[in-house]
Order: C-alpha cells, then sequence, then structure tokens
C-alpha cells in the first residue's frame, strides 16, 4: 500500500495552500475532499466575490482576532497578507483594494481564485481525491490511517485537517474534523457563531427591514457597564439587527449575552453631535419653525421610516407642531436621538453565521509549526483552530497563513 508523505484533509483555503507547500518540497501529497470539487465554501465568500484579505498591519490583524490573537503572529508574519496577494499575481490573478482596505480579486468571482489553487496544485502534482467523507482517522507505528465508509484506506505520514467550522453546513464545513481531533483527544472549545446577526425584542424594528441607519454610534450597556463599538451602518431585518458592525463585534457580543442575559443596544443617530449642541439645535429649530409638524421636522434627523415608530415608542404624537412641544417632551426626543435603546435577546443560531468561532484548542497546538502537541505529526490549519477573526478578509488569510504554516512544517526535513 502507498504510504503518503502529507494527506490533507478539507480542500478550502487552509487545506488547499497547505497541500501546495508541502508538495512544492518535494513531497507526496495527498487532498481529500467530501465535496466533488475543492472550495465550495470559498465561492461563497464576499456574496461570490471572495475578500481575500486585508491590507491592515500585522498589529491590527492580531487585533481582529481577540484576547488570543497573538496566537497568530507566527504565521502572519511567515505569510503574511502582502505574500497572500503575491502568490496570486505570480499565478496571473490581480488584486483591488477597496474601502477598509479589503482585497478583492479584480475579476469579482471567487471562481478566479479556485481556478488559481486547481492550477497550483496540479502544477505541484497534489493528488486531489474528492468526495472523500473522512470517517476514521488513527496513527500506529507513526503512520495515519484515514478511512471512509466509500472509499479505500489511505495511509500517511504526517496528516493536516482543514476541515473548516461547522458554519455553511451545507458545503461540507459539518464539524467532521472536530470530532477526529476530539477522538484523538484535543479539546474542542464551545462552537459559537461568528459574524451574526441578532436578535431584538422591539417589533417596530422588524417592521421596518431593509432600512439601514447611516454612519449611527452604538453601545452596549450590561450589568451597569458599558462598550462603545464602531461607528457604522446599521441594518434593521424582520427579527432585529445587522450590518457590519454588528457581524464584526458579534462575537463579543454573543459572549457578555451569554454571560448576562439580555443586552441593551443604544443607538445614536447623531454621533458627530454632543448632547448639549444638540440640545441647542433642538431649541434654535424649534423656535424657528414653530409651527412645523413634528414628523416633517424630523426628516432631517432621521430616515424618515424609522420618525413614526420612534415618536410612538417615546409617545409623542407624530402631529405636533413643534411649538406645542414641552420641554419634557423635546429632552426625551433629544434623548431618543442620541441613545435609543434596543434590547438584544439573541442572536441567529450558528448554521447562518459567517464563520465558526470554537474549534481545537490553541492551547493544543504549537503557533509556529501549527503542529498538534497532543499527536506528533498531526497538524491544524484554518478555521478548526479554536477563535475567529472580524469580517474584512481577516478569516480568509488566517486560513491560507496557517495553511502555509502547517504546509511547510509538515514537509520540513525531520530533526
Amino acid at each position: 500500500m502507498k504510504i503518503y508523505d502529507i494527506a490533507v484533509v478539507g480542500a478550502g483555503p487552509a487545506g488547499c495552500m497547505a497541500a501546495i507547500q508541502g508538495a512544492k518540497q518535494g513531497k507526496n501529497v495527498i487532498l481529500l475532499e467530501r465535496n466533488d470539487k475543492i472550495g465550495r465554501k470559498l465561492l461563497l465568500t464576499g456574496n461570490g466575490r471572495c475578500n481575500l484579505t486585508n491590507t491592515s498591519s500585522l498589529k491590527v490583524f492580531l487585533e481582529k482576532f481577540g484576547k488570543r490573537g497573538s496566537f497568530y503572529r507566527d504565521a502572519f508574519s511567515t505569510f503574511s497578507n502582502q505574500n497572500l496577494m503575491e502568490f496570486f499575481k505570480e499565478n496571473d490573478l490581480k488584486m483591488k483594494v477597496e474601502e477598509e482596505g479589503r482585497v478583492f480579486p479584480i475579476t469579482e468571482k471567487a471562481e478566479s481564485v479556485v481556478e488559481v489553487l486547481i492550477k497550483v496544485l496540479n502544477k505541484y502534482g497534489v493528488k486531489i481525491v474528492c468526495n472523500y467523507r473522512l470517517n476514521h482517522l488513527n496513527k500506529s507505528s507513526k503512520i495515519f490511517k484515514l478511512s471512509s465508509k466509500e472509499k479505500e484506506l489511505i495511509t500517511a505520514r504526517k496528516v493536516i485537517i482543514a476541515t473548516g467550522g461547522v458554519t455553511y453546513g451545507f458545503t461540507g464545513s459539518t464539524g467532521d474534523g472536530l470530532n477526529m481531533a476530539e477522538l484523538l483527544g484535543h479539546n474542542i472549545t464551545e462552537l459559537k457563531p461568528g459574524g451574526v446577526p441578532l436578535r431584538v425584542r422591539e417589533k417596530w424594528i422588524h417592521k421596518l427591514k431593509g432600512v439601514t441607519l447611516m454612519d449611527v454610534g452604538l453601545t452596549i450597556a450590561y450589568g451597569g457597564k458599558k462598550i462603545t463599538l464602531p461607528r457604522g451602518n446599521l441594518l434593521l431585518t424582520h427579527f432585529g439587527v445587522s450590518g457590519p458592525v454588528i457581524l464584526d463585534m458579534s462575537h463579543d457580543i454573543i459572549n457578555l449575552w451569554d454571560e448576562h442575559g439580555d443586552l441593551k443596544l443604544y443607538i445614536d443617530f447623531k454621533p458627530e453631535e454632543q448632547r448639549e449642541s444638540l440640545e441647542g439645535e433642538l431649541i434654535r429649530d424649534f423656535q424657528n419653525n414653530s409651527k412645523k409638524i413634528l414628523k416633517n421636522y424630523l426628516k432631517k434627523h432621521l430616515p424618515n421610516r424609522t420618525i413614526e415608530p420612534i415618536l410612538n415608542t417615546i409617545s409623542l404624537d407624530p402631529q405636533k407642531q413643534l411649538n406645542q412641544v414641552s420641554k419634557k417632551e423635546r429632552l426625551k426626543l433629544q434623548e431618543a436621538l442620541k441613545a435609543l435603546p434596543l434590547t438584544v435577546t439573541g442572536h441567529l443560531p450558528l448554521d447562518k453565521a459567517m464563520v465558526t468561532c470554537g474549534g481545537v484548542s490553541k492551547k493544543e497546538i504549537d503557533p509556529k509549526t501549527m503542529e498538534s502537541k497532543l499527536v506528533s505529526e498531526l497538524y491544524f490549519a484554518g478555521e478548526i483552530i479554536s477563535g475567529c477573526g472580524g469580517r474584512g478578509g481577516y478569516n480568509l488569510q488566517q486560513a491560507f497563513s496557517t495553511g502555509y504554516v502547517a504546509g511547510c512544517s509538515a514537509a520540513a526535513p525531520e530533526n
């Protein structure tokens, strides 16, 4: 029976890069994929445009992965965002940079990225086996045995697991690799959704689905404490709120929700204005436009569809003339413009998330090599590793970087 030098399980970005780097160094590599073609999940990223990476600094990259982001310092330094862009340029795929440093292929098609990976895998002679769903992995006498119910037994000296998390299950990310890792003795941290919209209690929000609140300030309050989120656009949905900031910060918000229960999310419609200056502006406007109807006046401050629902929440008649609004009512309006409260009651389930937060514990992986500290010659790469980053290309870069390191490490000469 043929013994491969390296078997890579999972042909997403991490697995493909690992296989390429292993084969590039002359190793005999087999790449196993449970779907009928590689990169199925990759085709969905960036709404099919594939947000490959980000031009941010190493410092920002580490911050995007939270408290234990420093785990990736070696991986991001070894194979950086610049290295990744160079890899694709060398293979005739140009990049372009959009807002917030997000990097896309110039074709704006994820297929272009998958085509490059297939081309390079073939160039270095990686054997690709599709429709191979691994259901058993064990190691004896320094040889790994990989088996599938339908396919032949495969043997390899080293194994890289890059099967992803449990989001987008229809693409094959159903946690098989996590189960294998657990059976081999690894601790799997709690799986939570990352990049997921939030549910809110207020019914009037649900009726405004599709409305975007542009460039608002956002604050989360819990247990007497407050956290200021970055400013950004807030998308209202039939169940709650979404949008770039919510998706970016959802993992942290969910952790707070798990710990404290329902949270308050305060919306600041005038983040560039202090309360005092807003109060002065309202007083002047109410005096100068005394006969104007409140509902019409507020078009200056709020999206049209939100005006009546917001006024209803503070019991203010939309048809009232400005000169009929009492000081107490004006102050309530001012507070609604600066800190409109919503109640966060939860989030969409894990299968609706963009990324899985949780996986094989980082404590059990060597950050310099991606090798397991518990099972020698076993490596991990990509989303299967515990934790997740913010949206904007950071998670794909993590996959390519950890895949690169795992592939190079698995191909390195024995000491």
